[in-house]
């Protein structure tokens, strides 16, 4: 399996719900390394996963949707715990909209699968993986 890594941060602040969250539960922020991994089988008929560029343009494009918000604000995650695995979600699933879509190029249909992983420090990440 090839693969392909690019890599974003995003900040974002929000609150959680629930008793195992701890002093979490008051209005931080955070701020996420963001890595989105491309893979396929085989190589498209440019010897490439996907076009770097455009995949690093579209994961800036959907981060910027949640860049610098309160996600508490965000009706679309009205009640919802916005934890690290679940935003790594949100990223996926955005990020292959777009490659449906064919925003990161007509090669990039080829992909397999993706990967989002946030980074909340140098010692503790999420990840989602998907199908694509």
């Amino acid at each position: 399996m090839f693969s392909i890594t690019v890599r974003d941060h995003v900040m974002v602040a929000h609150s959680f719900r629930g008793e195992v969250f701890g002093p979490a539960q008051r209005l931080h922020g955070a701020t996420f390394l963001v890595d989105a991994t491309f893979r396929r089988s085989e190589l498209d008929a440019d010897n490439i996963v996907v076009d770097i560029g455009k995949a690093t343009e579209e994961l800036k494009a959907v981060l910027a949707d949640l860049n610098y918000r309160n996600l508490d604000d965000v009706p679309e995650f009205a009640g919802i715990n916005t934890s690290t695995e679940f935003l790594a979600k949100v990223i996926a699933d955005r990020l292959a909209d777009r490659v449906h879509t064919g925003a990161l190029g007509e090669g990039a249909r080829g992909l397999e699968s993706l990967t989002v992983s946030l980074h909340e420090s140098h010692i503790a990440w999420a990840s989602y993986e998907r199908a694509l």
